[in-house]
């Protein structure tokens, strides 16, 4: 891959879960060139020598001057925390600064793409809903779109590896999502590859709200479980109770996000899914790997290498407006995410070496994917 861009990339979170991965993938493509970069300073610095960095620098988002300061010689920002709100796209954009956010939150989310006359009269380029869930869950749909020939419905399904220690923020914002107000839509059931028949829950993940606007599909539902049929029945059906009203308040929130930190029931794998519909015909895409952490940070790596290489005009997309994104799960395995693909046409498995690119070995031919189930 020819850069186009040799400037300095600077990760913003860089020493934690996800940036950490970011950080020592761009560190194997552009040698000497990837900066990390958050609050503690011990921490950036400790990383950087690991990865052959030869600087790293201190910014806290709630000092602007540090992240103004930060900016001095760098061409991209992998943004792996979440601010809530605009203020790390707006000083990278406005100075043409291109950006790769991989936070979750639909308000951050909407008002960067706001930003977009600002980045392209800057020239820089900023790529949103980067990661799992919104991230790969928007290309799937992307990819079941294109199959059915242009959807009028998507179904996105998402199951999280409970097992796994997730980041501070992606605690927070489960926790948000569970105390907040219920979405619209039953639950129902998804057949995915390697776990089964599982039943998913209406959830306020992001991709839902900007796959309405970018695929211009009307009904886009995002639906939510763990890994764990228990867990999962115990939290949704605590949700549907009303149980969890009571941790609305601040102090309720930290307590149920002190729970989740501390409580790890299954395992690391995670699966999405995104099935489309036009008519009678329907289309699901799925995909299935370990480690929501890894694949997140890789995810974010290969799109920043994207970036570098010229291959995102400027101004605000989402990950599933640039076509040159399109095989980013393919990738993941080359990558070492271990991810590995399955379309799903009208209920049977393609055959292999066709729009997918590959399927698992494992592929059979199988009934139709989505069922309504009862609440």
């Amino acid at each position: 891959m020819t850069l186009v861009n040799v400037r300095d990339v600077l990760v913003i979170g860089g020493y934690g879960a996800v940036g950490s991965v970011v950080c020592e993938r761009l560190a194997e493509a552009i040698p000497g060139r990837v900066v990390p970069a958050g609050r503690n300073l011990d921490a950036a610095e400790a990383l950087a020598r690991r990865i052959g960095s030869p600087r790293a620098v201190r910014v806290d988002l709630a000092d602007p001057a540090t992240l103004v300061a930060a900016l001095d010689g760098v061409g991209l920002v992998v943004l792996a925390v979440e601010p809530g709100d605009d203020r790390v796209a707006r000083a990278c954009l406005a100075r043409g600064v291109s950006l790769v956010d991989v936070s979750a939150s639909r308000e951050q989310l909407e008002a960067t793409e706001r930003l977009d006359e600002v980045a392209r009269d800057a020239g820089g380029a900023a790529v949103l809903s980067v990661g799992v869930a919104p991230g790969l869950t928007n290309l799937l749909a992307r990819r079941a779109h294109d199959l059915v020939g242009g959807a009028q419905e998507i179904d996105v399904a998402v199951v999280l590896g409970g097992g796994e220690a997730h980041g501070a923020d992606a605690i927070r914002w489960t926790v948000d999502g569970l105390v907040g107000p219920q979405p619209d839509g039953g639950a129902r059931q998804v057949l995915l590859p390697g776990l089964g028949r599982r039943t998913v829950h209406p959830f306020d993940f992001s991709d839902q709200h900007a796959l309405r606007r970018t695929l211009d599909v009307p009904h886009v539902t995002t639906r939510f479980a763990l890994d764990s049929r228990l867990l999962t029945a115990s939290v949704f059906g605590a949700r549907r109770a009303g149980v969890l009203h009571a941790f609305r308040g601040e102090r309720g929130r930290r307590a149920l996000a002190s729970v989740f930190a501390a409580v790890h029931v299954g395992g690391d794998r995670f699966a999405l899914a995104a099935t489309a519909r036009h008519g009678d015909r329907e289309v699901q895409v799925s995909l299935v790997a370990s480690g929501q952490g890894r694949v997140t940070g890789l995810v974010a790596a290969e799109v920043a290498l994207a970036v570098l290489a010229g291959h995102v005009a400027p101004g605000v997309r989402h990950v599933e407006q640039v076509d040159g994104l399109a095989d980013l799960p393919e990738r993941l395995v080359a990558a070492g995410g271990e991810a590995a693909v399955e379309v799903f046409v009208d209920g049977g498995a393609q055959p292999s070496g066709t729009e997918s690119g590959f399927l698992s070995p494992s592929s059979s031919t199988r009934p139709a994917a989505w069922s309504a189930s009862a609440p």
